[in-house]
């Protein structure tokens, strides 16, 4: 059974789609008061429960909406329940820099969702693998790289395209792209962070002139990353230049920096909506991750490997 709060109804309903299944039935709206209203509208004692919720903007929100679904169905008698979380939320929040008086919400959050009593999570693309770490309960964390790859490969020659890292960090996920796109050459941009949501690029290590850069990463937010790498990247000379990013956080100005940006065409899935605003920009392309969501789902199910789906 997949039940769905607010967060992302349409990817569950094409993941209810694709397994043959239909949502479950339950009530998700708001008392008068604001406080989150749940009720589950079926029988589902003794079922193997699974509850698809992004923790996306607005994130306390559908978090809450994702923490009393799992708490009804339990209550309900459930057999077990998996949370399905598209976009993990919090995710970057996932350590202390520089020992800072701040939380490690990401640990919070895993608690919470343990607490709330998950039997088993399944997310897309973890910002940090050892987030797996933080939960007490087994964690399918499945990639959306091959979804990636494949619009790659339908696009785009590989006689003159490069996989660019925008950053220092994400240069294993590069590395890890170039080298199912032939051994495609790779650069990396060293760039300064002075302050939150603000990236100054330095320096480009690699020859990217005359080539089809594509820029690879998880998450895009604020794109100012990714914007001021295209920059960079056409002042060395790059022919053209595009990113696949996992998921498109895309807050702030993000649209109007894209819009004004030198980057050609932002690639995503949805993992996460998109909000209108984003929706009519035409440098936005979606793919979607209903199908590797349901096979998933399905195999979980089913007791069969979720490893083996990303083993050639």
């Amino acid at each position: 059974m997949l039940f769905t709060g607010n967060a992302h109804r349409a990817l569950a309903e094409d993941v209810a789609h694709r397994l043959g299944v239909p949502l479950g039935k339950a009530l998700v709206g708001k008392f008068s008061d604001g406080e989150v209203q749940i009720e589950i509208e079926e029988n589902v004692r003794r079922q193997e429960v699974f509850v698809l919720q992004p923790t996306g903007a607005p994130s306390a929100e559908n978090l809450f909406e994702l923490l009393t679904l799992v708490d009804a169905l339990k209550r309900a008698s459930a057999a077990s329940v998996t949370a399905v979380i598209p976009y993990f939320g919090y995710a970057r929040q996932d350590r202390r820099p520089r020992s800072a008086r701040v939380p490690i919400t990401a640990k919070l959050v895993a608690r919470l969702i343990g607490t709330a009593g998950v039997d088993r999570v399944l997310t897309v693309d973890l910002h940090a693998d050892q987030i797996q770490g933080f939960f007490d309960v087994p964690v399918d964390n499945v990639y959306a790289s091959p979804i990636l790859l494949a619009d790659i490969w339908r696009n785009y020659s590989m006689d003159d395209l490069i996989v660019v890292s925008p950053d220092v960090g994400g240069v294993v996920r590069a590395r890890a792209i170039a080298k199912r796109l032939d051994d495609a050459d790779l650069a990396i941009i060293d760039k300064r962070r002075p302050r939150a949501n603000v990236a100054t690029v330095m320096n480009i290590i690699g020859d990217v002139e005359g080539k089809t850069c594509v820029m690879v990463d998880d998450i895009v937010d604020t794109a100012g990353t990714l914007c001021a790498a295209a920059a960079a990247l056409k002042e060395r000379g790059a022919r053209k230049v595009v990113a696949y990013c996992v998921h498109p956080v895309l807050s702030g100005a993000a649209i109007r920096n894209l819009e004004n940006s030198q980057l050609d065409q932002l690639v995503v899935t949805n993992t996460l909506p998109l909000r209108e605003e984003a929706k009519s920009c035409t440098r936005i392309r979606q793919l979607s991750v209903a199908e590797m969501l349901a096979e998933t789902i399905r195999r979980i199910a089913y007791g069969e490997s979720v490893s083996s789906l990303y083993i050639d």
